[in-house]
Protein backbone atom coordinates (compact mmCIF):
# COMPACT_ATOMS: atom_id res chain seq x y z
CA UNK A 1 0.00 0.00 0.00
CA UNK A 2 1.02 3.65 -0.81
CA UNK A 3 0.61 6.85 1.66
CA UNK A 4 -1.91 9.22 0.87
CA UNK A 5 0.03 11.83 -0.07
CA UNK A 6 0.61 10.42 -3.26
CA UNK A 7 -2.76 11.73 -4.75
CA UNK A 8 -3.76 15.20 -6.08
CA UNK A 9 -4.46 17.62 -3.64
CA UNK A 10 -7.59 19.19 -5.14
CA UNK A 11 -9.56 21.89 -3.26
CA UNK A 12 -13.00 20.81 -2.29
CA UNK A 13 -15.88 22.50 -3.57
CA UNK A 14 -19.77 22.17 -3.04
CA UNK A 15 -20.01 19.40 -5.43
CA UNK A 16 -22.30 16.94 -3.26
CA UNK A 17 -23.23 15.69 -0.06
CA UNK A 18 -19.97 14.46 1.06
CA UNK A 19 -17.99 17.52 -0.33
CA UNK A 20 -20.46 19.65 1.35
CA UNK A 21 -19.58 17.88 5.18
CA UNK A 22 -15.94 18.06 4.51
CA UNK A 23 -16.49 22.00 4.02
CA UNK A 24 -18.77 22.41 7.19
CA UNK A 25 -15.90 20.53 8.85
CA UNK A 26 -13.15 23.76 7.51
CA UNK A 27 -11.81 21.30 5.72
CA UNK A 28 -11.26 22.55 1.90
CA UNK A 29 -8.38 20.24 0.30
CA UNK A 30 -8.34 16.79 -0.83
CA UNK A 31 -5.92 15.79 1.07
CA UNK A 32 -6.70 17.19 4.14
CA UNK A 33 -10.24 15.06 4.12
CA UNK A 34 -7.91 11.97 3.52
CA UNK A 35 -6.01 12.33 6.49
CA UNK A 36 -9.25 13.81 8.70
CA UNK A 37 -10.30 10.08 7.49
CA UNK A 38 -7.61 8.53 8.56
CA UNK A 39 -6.97 10.24 11.78
CA UNK A 40 -10.43 9.26 12.98
CA UNK A 41 -11.07 6.30 15.22
CA UNK A 42 -11.10 2.50 13.89
CA UNK A 43 -14.55 1.64 14.57
CA UNK A 44 -17.00 -0.45 13.10
CA UNK A 45 -20.33 1.43 12.38
CA UNK A 46 -23.79 0.98 13.52
CA UNK A 47 -25.10 1.25 9.85
CA UNK A 48 -22.94 1.08 7.61
CA UNK A 49 -24.85 1.60 4.18
CA UNK A 50 -25.41 5.42 5.57
CA UNK A 51 -22.65 7.03 3.70
CA UNK A 52 -22.86 10.12 6.61
CA UNK A 53 -22.59 7.70 9.25
CA UNK A 54 -18.97 8.34 9.56
CA UNK A 55 -19.34 12.15 10.19
CA UNK A 56 -22.31 11.02 12.53
CA UNK A 57 -20.17 8.86 15.10
CA UNK A 58 -16.80 9.71 14.28
CA UNK A 59 -15.27 6.60 13.48
CA UNK A 60 -15.16 4.49 10.98
CA UNK A 61 -13.99 1.12 9.59
CA UNK A 62 -12.54 0.40 6.20
CA UNK A 63 -15.52 -0.14 4.49
CA UNK A 64 -16.56 3.50 5.81
CA UNK A 65 -13.58 5.47 5.25
CA UNK A 66 -13.22 4.20 1.98
CA UNK A 67 -16.82 4.71 1.15
CA UNK A 68 -16.64 8.51 1.89
CA UNK A 69 -13.36 9.39 0.15
CA UNK A 70 -14.10 7.22 -3.03
CA UNK A 71 -17.54 9.54 -3.02
CA UNK A 72 -15.38 12.86 -2.54
CA UNK A 73 -13.28 11.54 -5.29
CA UNK A 74 -16.13 10.79 -7.26
CA UNK A 75 -17.73 14.40 -6.73
CA UNK A 76 -14.72 16.16 -7.36
CA UNK A 77 -13.29 14.38 -10.42
CA UNK A 78 -10.19 12.51 -8.63
CA UNK A 79 -9.12 9.40 -10.06
CA UNK A 80 -9.70 7.25 -7.45
CA UNK A 81 -11.89 4.51 -6.84
CA UNK A 82 -12.86 2.06 -4.10
CA UNK A 83 -11.72 -1.70 -4.26
CA UNK A 84 -12.67 -5.05 -2.51
CA UNK A 85 -10.23 -7.37 -1.58
CA UNK A 86 -10.03 -10.83 -0.42
CA UNK A 87 -7.41 -11.82 1.65
CA UNK A 88 -5.85 -15.10 3.16
CA UNK A 89 -6.04 -13.99 6.99
CA UNK A 90 -3.65 -16.17 9.47
CA UNK A 91 -2.34 -15.44 13.10
CA UNK A 92 -0.08 -13.72 11.53
CA UNK A 93 -2.60 -10.69 10.21
CA UNK A 94 -5.27 -11.59 13.26
CA UNK A 95 -4.02 -12.69 16.38
CA UNK A 96 -6.22 -15.20 17.20
CA UNK A 97 -7.30 -17.06 13.90
CA UNK A 98 -5.00 -20.20 14.47
CA UNK A 99 -8.23 -20.91 16.28
CA UNK A 100 -10.56 -21.00 13.70
CA UNK A 101 -8.62 -22.25 11.19
CA UNK A 102 -7.74 -25.33 13.45
CA UNK A 103 -11.52 -25.92 14.11
CA UNK A 104 -12.35 -25.86 9.94
CA UNK A 105 -9.08 -27.54 8.95
CA UNK A 106 -7.95 -24.55 6.79
CA UNK A 107 -4.68 -22.95 6.49
CA UNK A 108 -6.15 -19.80 6.18
CA UNK A 109 -9.60 -17.69 6.21
CA UNK A 110 -10.63 -15.64 3.14
CA UNK A 111 -11.51 -12.47 4.50
CA UNK A 112 -13.18 -9.12 2.56
CA UNK A 113 -10.89 -5.70 3.24
CA UNK A 114 -11.43 -2.64 1.31
CA UNK A 115 -9.00 -0.39 -0.14
CA UNK A 116 -8.18 2.62 -2.61
CA UNK A 117 -6.97 2.70 -6.08
CA UNK A 118 -5.56 5.61 -8.01
CA UNK A 119 -4.85 5.79 -11.58
CA UNK A 120 -5.38 2.50 -11.64
CA UNK A 121 -2.33 1.32 -9.77
CA UNK A 122 -1.47 2.92 -6.79
CA UNK A 123 -3.21 1.23 -3.35
CA UNK A 124 -4.14 3.37 -0.94
CA UNK A 125 -5.35 1.90 2.75
CA UNK A 126 -7.11 4.80 4.81
CA UNK A 127 -7.52 2.43 7.61
CA UNK A 128 -3.63 1.34 7.77
CA UNK A 129 -1.80 2.41 10.94
CA UNK A 130 -5.17 2.20 12.68
CA UNK A 131 -6.21 -0.06 15.70
CA UNK A 132 -8.54 -2.22 13.16
CA UNK A 133 -7.30 -5.75 14.92
CA UNK A 134 -4.54 -6.52 12.00
CA UNK A 135 -1.23 -6.79 13.40
CA UNK A 136 0.18 -5.19 9.99
CA UNK A 137 -1.19 -4.16 6.32
CA UNK A 138 -2.40 -6.06 3.50
CA UNK A 139 -0.57 -5.89 0.74
CA UNK A 140 -1.29 -9.50 -0.75
CA UNK A 141 -4.66 -10.16 -1.81
CA UNK A 142 -6.38 -13.19 -3.30
CA UNK A 143 -8.99 -11.69 -5.24
CA UNK A 144 -9.49 -7.98 -5.84
CA UNK A 145 -12.65 -6.36 -7.31
CA UNK A 146 -13.71 -2.33 -8.21
CA UNK A 147 -16.80 -1.36 -6.57
CA UNK A 148 -19.28 1.54 -5.97
CA UNK A 149 -18.00 3.66 -3.19
CA UNK A 150 -20.57 2.70 -0.68
CA UNK A 151 -21.54 -0.73 -1.73
CA UNK A 152 -24.46 -1.97 0.44
CA UNK A 153 -23.80 -4.50 3.27
CA UNK A 154 -25.82 -7.44 1.73
CA UNK A 155 -24.20 -6.63 -2.27
CA UNK A 156 -20.72 -6.68 -0.59
CA UNK A 157 -21.70 -10.28 1.01
CA UNK A 158 -23.12 -11.46 -2.06
CA UNK A 159 -19.85 -10.74 -4.04
CA UNK A 160 -17.89 -12.05 -1.59
CA UNK A 161 -20.15 -15.70 -1.79
CA UNK A 162 -19.64 -15.62 -5.84
CA UNK A 163 -15.65 -14.71 -5.30
CA UNK A 164 -15.51 -17.78 -3.14
CA UNK A 165 -17.02 -20.11 -5.61
CA UNK A 166 -15.42 -18.41 -8.52
CA UNK A 167 -12.02 -17.35 -7.64
CA UNK A 168 -10.85 -19.07 -4.57
CA UNK A 169 -12.48 -22.31 -3.91
CA UNK A 170 -11.07 -24.23 -6.23
CA UNK A 171 -7.45 -23.31 -5.41
CA UNK A 172 -5.96 -26.46 -4.48
CA UNK A 173 -5.70 -25.66 -0.56
CA UNK A 174 -9.31 -25.63 -0.90
CA UNK A 175 -10.02 -28.97 -2.57
CA UNK A 176 -12.90 -30.72 -0.70
CA UNK A 177 -13.87 -27.60 1.67
CA UNK A 178 -17.45 -26.61 1.21
CA UNK A 179 -18.46 -23.22 0.60
CA UNK A 180 -20.36 -23.17 4.08
CA UNK A 181 -17.36 -23.97 5.58
CA UNK A 182 -15.52 -21.11 4.72
CA UNK A 183 -19.15 -18.78 5.38
CA UNK A 184 -19.16 -20.23 8.92
CA UNK A 185 -15.35 -19.91 9.62
CA UNK A 186 -16.32 -16.53 8.18
CA UNK A 187 -18.62 -15.54 10.66
CA UNK A 188 -15.98 -16.79 13.53
CA UNK A 189 -13.42 -14.03 11.83
CA UNK A 190 -15.78 -11.39 11.98
CA UNK A 191 -16.22 -12.24 15.36
CA UNK A 192 -12.67 -12.19 16.55
CA UNK A 193 -11.69 -8.86 14.43
CA UNK A 194 -14.41 -7.16 16.58
CA UNK A 195 -13.90 -8.44 19.62
CA UNK A 196 -10.17 -6.87 18.87
CA UNK A 197 -11.15 -3.44 18.10
CA UNK A 198 -13.34 -3.18 21.05
CA UNK A 199 -10.66 -3.49 23.49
Amino acid sequence: MEKYSILPNETIVNAGPIAKAFLDLKIDSFLAACRYVHELPYGYNSNRDDLMILFKENKGSCATKHAVIATLANELNVSLFKHIGIYAMTDKIVTGTMKILNAFNLQYLPMVHCFLMYNNHHRIDLSEGNANGKNGPINEFLYTVKVIPNIPEKEEYLLYRRALKDHILDRREFNGVELKTILKARELGVALLRSIVRK
